[in-house]
């Protein structure tokens, strides 16, 4: 097993593909907390569909609850937005004096919401169905009631499941009727002495579960108290001791046999809404004299309970409702029928997955990570994408309540859960900064003896980790479009470079803070940072956040300021001041100034880039040396502008020092702010003074005497982008 860990890790970082995404540290950790576990994972890029991290990707995992993400985007994809099951009661028969004399026919089609999960009230859908009839003005229903099960077909109660989860409230029975999940609550306190049997109810009590009443009630707090289900009958037998100092407690469990229990409670909603119900099967039934139909959610109130909140009852309703709606086969065939259907048409191998019910539940399912971030991928990229990725939870949200929850910016990643024995799952969708959407599948199976509860908080550290690695200095972002925010009322592009260029005074200084974060692995530094800034770094926020019309606006303007065509890159980054970042002529031009020159210098990016062990190349191709034409004042007649007072208005330009070396066009940069009447004022990252400052430009060119030729002025262009 360790050899087989090594190898992967090793393939890993043998692929050309991956960037800065290093996953020994995740394997390392996974083997430091829960020792003998298998953990895969997957990274997946939506905007390109590379996967850009796999770690035993290809390797099949049990998914548990995750699986059910293939089961709502098949429901998704199939279904309109609109769809809801349907139940359907019919009265055949006759109306006299207040009796309606024939059978009332019920026919379901999988509602899993007639409970108290979306309603306040269990009853609510029944009350529906009983008001309808009341308003007929009947009062008394003799004959039938017949409930039309015909749309599942199969066995109702899912197969290979271990047997202690049919006794769960998870493990439900489903049907084509259903009630309150197909559960009950039984609630107990002790009695009024020791030796006494508990005091026991149940809720709702519909008259269809027996609680056989064998716990005993004891001295002090003792919570000892056990419980059995019959196999085949809604007989719950409650034993154990439960102590006198304990004020109650509850249970909910599954009921046996849902039609039965669906018919309990609809008789039970006709006695509470004051209709008598007389069976008397020799009434004949008599023509259809009217028929109501029912609907308690839609389809995305059905996907939120799955996906959110991981609810077995409601996958395994969808389930087959995709089998009975599709394929005309309302089972766990027709479901199975549907999803393979569905994984073709996405160009995705059937195969790849193994899939024996809607919820995950059985051990027997199988799924390989890399498969399952090329299916979230895609319904990223679905016409109706957007009702997926917000039907998961999140930190703080469904069964991601108590989750996650020191992640500072939670609206950073959606996830679906999943965990049966020894098998846990982490699968959903990351939003790193740079615009793109990550799917993410991660597992671990086989976790032995290891507490649940650890596996649980290692794959929430793994992914909280991710988080981090792809929108590295998060932070830094929130605080430009604070600033932006606050820059609302500030309008044209000198007065907004002046405000922006000023709000940033005394940030420290140092050299070559921000790199390609994950997305390359040359300088894995944050894509945004401004903890600290260099001198070109300064002006690249500054105008990134002149430029933005909105505060969403300013990363990517930040990134086309910083990359050719907003490509992030190490070898697309503007790596030289006038030759790239001026040069390109989108954000800045050269002004020309009276008295100004223009010399030609060679820029050595061959030598560059090949320190990095990189090739330069224009277009694809080798490329030779860029020559540049680099025009600049000289020295002495830039000492004598900057001792010149502004004009009449506002203006900000930018400058660019000029190197005395051939192989470099500047080494510094900032901005010249001139206001009326004033001496040019230079803004930028001093390094000597390790922080932004404003000086007179004039005083800065005293300090650099002899050291360069010259400046070069450039203004900035109110790009639209």
């Amino acid at each position: 097993m360790q050899f087989n860990r090594l190898v992967a890790v090793f393939a890993f970082f043998a692929a050309p593909l991956f960037a800065g995404i290093d996953l020994t540290s995740f394997q390392a950790y996974v083997d430091s907390v829960v020792p003998n576990s298998r953990y895969g994972i997957s990274v997946r890029s939506v905007k390109t569909g590379n996967e850009i991290a796999n770690l035993r990707g290809a390797e099949k995992f049990t998914p548990a609850s995750t699986l059910k993400t293939l089961t709502t985007a098949t429901a998704l994809h199939y279904l309109p937005l609109d769809y809801a099951p349907v139940t359907e009661v019919s009265l055949n028969g006759s109306v006299s004096k207040r009796v309606f004399w024939g059978t009332v026919n019920v026919r379901g089609e999988g509602d899993p919401n007639f409970s108290g999960r979306y309603f306040a009230d269990p009853f609510y859908m029944l009350n529906q169905m009983a008001d309808s009839i009341k308003a007929l003005g009947v009062d008394t229903i003799h004959g039938k009631l017949e409930l039309d099960t015909a749309y599942y077909t199969g066995p109702w109660r899912a197969e290979h499941w271990r047997k202690n989860f049919y006794n769960a409230w998870y493990g439900a029975e489903i049907g084509p009727l259903g009630f309150n999940d197909n559960c009950t609550m039984v609630r107990f306190k002790p009695g009024e002495k020791e030796g006494d049997t508990a005091i026991v109810s149940i809720l709702p009590d519909v008259g269809y579960v027996t609680v056989k009443n064998e716990l005993v009630t004891v001295s002090g707090k003792k919570k000892k108290w056990t419980y059995a289900i019959d196999s085949a009958k809604s007989i719950i037998t409650l034993g154990g001791t439960i102590g006198l100092n304990v004020d109650s407690a509850s249970l909910v469990l599954p009921i046996r046999n849902p039609i039965g229990y669906f018919r309990a409670a609809f008789l039970s909603a006709l006695k509470e809404r004051g209709i008598a119900f007389v069976e008397d099967v020799a009434v004949p039934a008599g023509i259809v004299i009217r028929r109501f139909t029912y609907s308690a959610a839609p389809l995305l109130s059905i996907l939120d309970e799955i996906n959110q909140r991981s609810q077995n009852f409601h996958a395994e309703t969808l389930f087959r409702n995709l089998g009975a709606q599709k394929a005309g086969e309302g089972s766990v065939e027709g479901g199975k029928q549907m999803e393979r259907k569905f994984l073709a048409e996405m160009g995705l191998n059937p195969d790849d997955f193994e899939v024996w019910d809607g919820c995950g539940l059985s051990p027997k399912n199988k799924l390989k990570p890399s498969v399952e971030t090329q299916l979230l991928a895609k319904m990223a990229r679905h016409p109706k994408g957007e009702y997926y990725i917000n039907s998961f939870a999140g930190p703080g949200v469904g069964t991601g309540g108590k989750r996650m929850l020191d992640l500072q910016y939670p609206w950073l990643t959606r996830f679906k859960t999943g965990f049966i024995g020894e098998a846990h799952g982490l699968v959903g969708f990351l939003f790193p900064m740079d615009g793109d959407t990550l799917t993410v599948a991660m597992y671990l199976n086989e976790t032995g003896k290891n507490p649940d509860q650890k596996c649980k908080d290692v794959l929430d550290t793994l992914w909280m980790r991710l988080i981090a690695m792809t929108n590295d200095n998060y932070a830094s972002l929130m605080e430009m479009k604070q600033l932006w925010l606050s820059a609302q009322n500030v309008h044209g592009l000198p007065a907004r470079l002046e405000f922006f260029s000023r709000a940033l005074y005394g940030k420290p200084y140092s050299l070559g803070p921000m790199g390609e974060s994950y997305l390359d692995s040359i300088e894995t530094k944050p894509l945004v940072y401004m903890d600290s800034v260099d001198c070109v770094t300064y002006v690249e926020h500054v105008l990134a956040m002149a430029l933005a019309t909105s505060e969403d606006s300013i990363f990517a303007i930040h990134q086309r300021i910083r990359y050719f065509d907003g490509k992030i890159g190490y070898t697309t980054r503007k790596h030289y001041m006038l030759l790239d970042w001026v040069g390109e002529g989108k954000f800045a031009r050269v002004v020309p100034m009276p008295g100004d020159t223009v010399i030609q210098r060679i820029m050595p990016k061959n030598d560059f880039f090949n320190s990095k062990k990189l090739k330069f190349s224009v277009a694809g191709k080798p490329a030779t040396d860029p020559k540049m034409d680099l025009r600049y004042l000289p020295y002495d007649k830039a000492c004598e502008w900057a001792n010149q007072p502004g004009g009449d208005s506002l203006k900000v330009l930018g400058i660019a020092f000029v190197g005395k070396s051939e192989k470099i066009d500047a080494t510094h940069t900032g901005f010249v702010v001139m206001q009326p009447g004033v001496r040019p004022m230079l803004r930028h990252a001093s390094s000597l003074k390790k922080k932004v400052v404003e000086q007179p430009l004039a005083e800065y060119l005293q300090s650099r005497k002899g050291k360069l030729p010259g400046v070069t002025f450039f203004e900035f262009i109110p790009s639209k982008i």
